[in-house]
């Protein structure tokens, strides 16, 4: 008979690998992480390996100063071992921690055997991609070194690190999952104590201190037992004499460390699985909110009610499920690139304060405007048989859009251009800018959300799923925003010159020959770009309103 831990782990596995195969979405990342990321590890990793495994063997250490090959061996590992035990942390607060079905699984099945079914159903998942990037790398320490045991003891090295470090993960995560959703003086906290961890962990990233954190964990731990196993690495390799001690008690202290751990495990998930989750007190009178009472009374004064009521609904929907908004936040990210630069300069550069308000433009048509038919859900054939005509739907879409992102327009336009050297007559011309972008980009949006709308929700976690633009729309929304800023931007700097050239240079090394780019074709491209995308938002709401009006399902 199949043990029930077994049973569940497998089961947990082959989800996770239809997930990722059933969603061509995810799978795409999935690829382009391995290209991207993966790639050039493996590349880097292959070509630099086999002439630290000669070294190593022929006892040349000097490109290590005063540290020995052991002491790289074990702080890798915990490093290694730390990174593993937070990717396996998070996983459980995110999803893990989250059961699918949990009145079946916890009926049917022992308590502590669904522990070790996650567990175990997360290294399989992570072994996979692992093990063979394992392979190959220690394959090419070995063609250095001389011998086949560093591909030998990979894969048990790798499986010694995973079995202590998943189930010690999975217990912090579900300390840290209860605490997040259950215990009530942190759990109304929950969405500024996470977004304070995210903006610490990029902090970190941003201003160069993740590399001084990991030298100091890689002194700090290189000698203990979490980097032990690390002497399993160094057996068979000339010229090293790893500890057979060491590398016994890892395997034994492995052993009690997931025994430890799942039994904690499963003492917490007893409290947790079984406790009623945290929910916010919902004292809801929607008519009598003094915020939109006064936001409706503004806008009736010159709007008509309904697009009044249309531009309320669209923020009221969103005001109530936020995280339908998350996609929008997705680009501020990449400012973690900018921010040690900014550190160290002291000041904001002129470009990034302008893209700092090119994404407020881009933002405010992606907020409310960007599926305008799709966000209506079932309500949309009362919505459309109703008599809200399209202009005033599109309007009304539009004024929601306009009305949040007007003043964060200006709050930003004016910060970034006083904080950047830009002249006060460039940042009152990108102020002026970003309004009339703000104003214009909700019109730009409605009419590509039109065109390519999206009426099925999107699983945004493993429980939680909403109605979200397409893939299409984004991009073609993005690449309408981007095209008339670039040729602006050309025509501003007269920058088709050096652009001319620097593509004349590239396209010379093409096999097909010799290829000069004019500064002229540049420029005459700029100059139909950029009436083009002006006139671009009035001719989309126009679609938009006859789409609306004709609209058949």
């Amino acid at each position: 008979m199949t043990s029930p831990a077994l049973t569940i782990g497998t089961t947990e596995y082959r989800r996770k690998f239809r997930i990722v195969v059933g969603n061509r979405t995810k799978l795409l990342l999935m690829l382009a992480v391995a290209v991207f990321a993966l790639g050039p590890m493996l590349v880097f990793g292959s070509l630099l390996l086999p002439a630290v495994g000669e070294a190593v063997a022929a006892g040349n250490v000097v490109a290590f100063e005063t540290i020995t090959a052991t002491d790289v061996a074990t702080g890798g590992t915990a490093l290694l071992w730390f990174g593993l035990f937070a990717l396996a942390t998070v996983r459980t607060v995110s999803s893990v921690g989250d059961l699918d079905e949990p009145a079946c699984v916890l009926v049917s099945s022992p308590l502590s055997a669904v522990v070790v079914g996650l567990v175990f159903g997360e290294m399989l998942a992570f072994l996979t991609w692992l093990v063979p990037i394992t392979l190959v790398l220690s394959g090419a320490f070995a063609y250095g070194a001389g011998t086949l045991w560093p591909v030998v003891v990979a894969l048990p090295f790798v499986v010694v690190l995973f079995c202590s470090a998943f189930p010690a993960g999975f217990v912090v995560g579900i300390g840290i999952r209860h605490l997040l959703t259950v215990y009530e003086p942190v759990a109304r906290f929950r969405t500024p104590l996470l977004v304070l961890v995210g903006v610490a962990y990029f902090g970190t990233i941003a201003f160069g201190q993740f590399d001084r954190v990991m030298t100091f964990l890689f002194d700090l731990f290189s000698g203990s037992p979490l980097g032990w196993p690390g002497h399993l690495l160094l057996f068979g390799v000339p010229n090293v004499s790893p500890s057979v001690v060491l590398a016994g008690g890892s395997l034994a202290l492995t052993g009690v460390l997931a025994v430890v751990a799942i039994r904690a495990g499963t003492w917490l998930t007893s409290f947790h699985w079984f406790a009623d989750p945290y929910r916010k007190p919902t004292d809801t009178v929607p008519a009598s909110e003094p915020t939109s009472s006064r936001l409706s009374a503004v806008l009736g004064m010159g709007l008509g009610r309904p697009v009044t009521t249309v531009a309320l609904t669209a923020i009221r929907r969103a005001k109530r499920a936020p995280i339908r908004l998350l996609y929008v936040a997705y680009p501020l990210f990449m400012a973690a690139f900018f921010v040690d630069e900014i550190a160290r300069t002291g000041t904001l550069p002129a470009s990034l304060a302008v893209l700092c308000c090119l994404y407020v433009v881009w933002g405010a048509g992606a907020l409310f405007t960007l599926n305008p038919l799709g966000d209506l859900g079932p309500a949309l054939p009362t919505v459309l048989t109703s008599t809200v005509t399209g202009r005033q739907a599109v309007t009304g879409h539009i004024v929601a859009g306009t009305v949040v992102s007007v003043p964060i327009a200006i709050v930003v336009s004016l910060a970034v251009g006083l904080l950047s050297p830009l002249s006060l007559e460039q940042t009152a011309v990108l102020l002026v800018g970003t309004v009339i972008g703000t104003i214009a980009s909700p019109a730009l949006a409605t009419g590509v959300g039109t065109v390519f709308p999206r009426f099925g929700s999107v699983k945004l976690t493993s429980k939680r799923e909403a109605v979200m633009p397409s893939k299409t729309a984004f991009v073609v929304y993005t690449l309408c925003i981007l095209i008339p800023a670039g040729a602006a931007a050309v025509l501003y700097a007269d920058a088709a010159e050096p652009m001319a050239a620097t593509a004349t240079a590239v396209l010379s090394l093409s096999p097909v020959g010799s290829i000069t780019v004019a500064a002229s074709r540049i420029s005459l491209a700029a100059w139909i770009a950029l009436p083009a995308g002006l006139l671009a938002p009035l001719a989309s709401a126009g679609y938009a309103v006859e789409r609306f009006d004709t609209y058949v399902q």
